[in-house]
């Protein structure tokens, strides 16, 4: 799928249906002068469903579908029947999808299990037909209940990636190249900063046939959290990995220092994401023979608190003992 195609923040304007109107009806039959009332009962509206589809990571079906308007219900009639129900319309979502209220951005429902469904915007009620108001005092009841209207609503649909490890760094600290190389993700690779402009899944495939997944997120630059840069955008992609894997490259001026950067746009963004696992990665590194490594580990010993690694993944050095560190803090 094309980087035009992954949309992950949507408007609607939902209106449900309205019930029917109950009927007013006498009976009239052959040798049954006064049958009495029968006016039957009207349709229940149509809901509008936010529905759960695993097979889905994008709301691109809905970029250009801003108004959805269910069914109203069927009239009730004669003899007691019921007018149809308005059909229900389901809009299918990726998992990790919010929905809020667009007015005041309250967060509504999440949907975030397989087969989950929400009513966003229930159908009115169907109206009472005649007969239901018949009594000893009032036999011929000349009235019925009209339906009750539809709900009418716009909502926020706001997609949040469900992945297992996401990557965070500064714009060209080779995010996309990792994830290109232990998945079979083809993000765009470019020597310039800002080559990835929206979010990357991959499937990372583990020993004896087991899979994590992992997301590429745009980089982030200092000041994210205040709008600079499109890191601050796709922060809330980050809000649902259960471990932050951080790429800092090893040409890098200072390693720690660009850590706790991307550490403290994290924090000002949400310090909830300070509880998940970490572990920074240090790309490129087969620019550095052996003796560079060992005084780099005794510095970085002294000024990380985190795990780390040394890998590359143009040359393929690390990235076996990346992903066995990655499974141990992902089934820990």
């Amino acid at each position: 799928m094309t980087e035009g195609n992954f949309v992950d923040y949507v408007k609607l304007h939902i209106t449900s249906g309205n019930g029917g109107k109950g009927s007013v009806h006498l009976h009239r039959e052959k040798y049954i002068t006064k049958g009495g009332p029968d006016g039957g009962d009207g349709g229940r509206g149509g809901h509008i469903v936010i529905r759960a589809n695993p097979n889905m990571w994008t709301l691109h079906h809905l970029k250009f579908k801003r108004h959805l308007r269910a069914d109203h219900g069927g009239h009730g009639s004669k003899s007691r029947s019921t007018g149809a129900d308005g059909e229900d319309v389901y809009v299918d979502v990726p998992l990790g999808t919010v929905i809020r209220d667009s007015e005041t951005q309250n967060i509504i429902k999440e949907i975030t299990e397989i087969g989950q469904e929400y009513i966003a915007a229930e159908g009115g009620m169907g109206g009472r037909g005649n007969w239901h108001f018949k009594s000893p005092t009032n036999q011929t009841p000349r009235y019925a209940q009209p339906g009750v209207e539809g709900q009418e609503h716009d909502i926020t649909l706001e997609l949040k990636v469900l992945a297992d490890v996401g990557l965070v760094g500064f714009p060209n600290a080779g995010k996309s190249t990792l994830l290109s190389v232990i998945t079979a993700a083809k993000p765009k690779i470019a020597d310039y900063e800002f080559t990835t402009l929206k979010p990357n899944l991959g499937i990372v495939e583990y020993r004896d046939f087991q899979t994590f997944v992992m997301a590429d997120i745009p980089g982030i630059i200092e000041g994210a959290a205040e709008g600079k840069g499109i890191g601050h955008r796709f922060l809330r992609h980050i809000e649902r990995n259960s471990t932050l894997l951080f790429l800092v490259p090893a040409d890098a001026p200072d390693i720690e220092a660009q850590y706790e950067i991307l550490l403290d746009e994290l924090r000002r963004y949400n310090p909830d994401l300070l509880d998940k696992e970490r572990l920074i990665a240090i790309s490129k590194s087969d620019m550095l023979d052996e003796e560079l490594k060992k005084e780099m580990k005794v510095e970085l010993d002294q000024q990380l608190s985190v795990p780390y690694l040394f890998i590359s993944s143009v040359a393929q050095q690390g990235l076996q003992e990346l992903k066995d560190k990655l499974w141990q803090m992902l089934n820990d």
